[in-house]
């Protein structure tokens, strides 16, 4: 049990900084979202329900089109098909005797950052860890949505703009100390970078989203780096971890 509340605590404590990045983000979605004509409590539904920018931007695009549900469940499905694989590569994080539910709840909360924290601890990854990122940093992305419902257009459009960048540096600082630790981390993120740019300027990727585009990219290289650079089971996994939950 105190591990379990250890790792709990450390997810807070890394979930603080993406808060403050995901309110900055959220809260230029909530202009977004008056325009859409949602208020403050259907704006902080939102972002609980549907936790990431490209899915909600589209959310409330297609609310302003008047687009039948079918369509907004089909498009917000598509923009954040990139979760399902993070998922996917995150439940292999967790002690086999994981249960279900715990797999289930780390899979809602997942965001590209939370997924960052999570799969760069060492060893076992405890659901409890993502719990306490999620705790933190989901909220500040509701509320972010909620009060930029609520300022609507008072603000002006670069302070918006500038608050926007404070997610990005979040992010690089996610990937900076793994791309040092390793330099097959560091290769990765490169290739990524330059394909993620090259694949933005081909012409024959235009019809794909974002998200899509992401997923792809995502797979491709992953697993091209696998069969190049697989990892190697030394079995002191174990002794790092901070415990599993049942």
């Amino acid at each position: 049990m105190n591990r379990n509340k250890n790792a709990f605590i450390n997810g807070i404590r890394d979930g603080i900084p993406i808060a403050l990045g995901y309110f900055a983000v959220a809260f230029s979605l909530g202009i977004v979202a008056k325009k859409a004509g949602l208020n403050p409590f259907q704006g902080f539904l939102s972002g609980i329900l549907n936790h990431a920018s490209a899915g909600e931007y589209a959310e409330f695009t297609v609310i302003m089109a008047n687009a039948p549900y079918f369509e907004m469940v089909f498009v917000i499905m598509v923009t954040n098909i990139r979760y399902l694989l993070m998922s996917c590569a995150l439940s292999q994080k967790f002690d086999a005797d994981t249960h279900y539910g715990h797999r289930i709840l780390v899979g809602f909360g997942i965001t590209d950052e939370i997924f960052g924290i999570s799969v760069g601890k060492p060893g076992v990854l405890n659901p409890f860890y993502s719990y306490g990122a999620m705790v933190i940093a989901l909220p500040g992305w509701s509320l972010g949505t909620a009060f930029g419902v609520i300022a609507g257009n008072i603000l002006p459009v670069s302070v918006v703009s500038a608050l926007s960048v404070a997610l990005y540096g979040m992010f690089v600082a996610i990937i900076i100390p793994a791309a040092k630790t390793s330099r097959v981390v560091g290769g990765v993120i490169l290739v990524s970078f330059m394909a993620s740019f090259a694949v933005s300027r081909i012409p024959l990727f235009d019809g794909l989203s974002d998200s899509m585009k992401i997923s792809l990219l995502t797979v491709v290289i992953a697993g091209i780096a696998a069969i190049l650079f697989p990892l190697k089971d030394t079995g002191e996994h174990e002794d790092k971890a901070e415990g599993g939950a049942q």
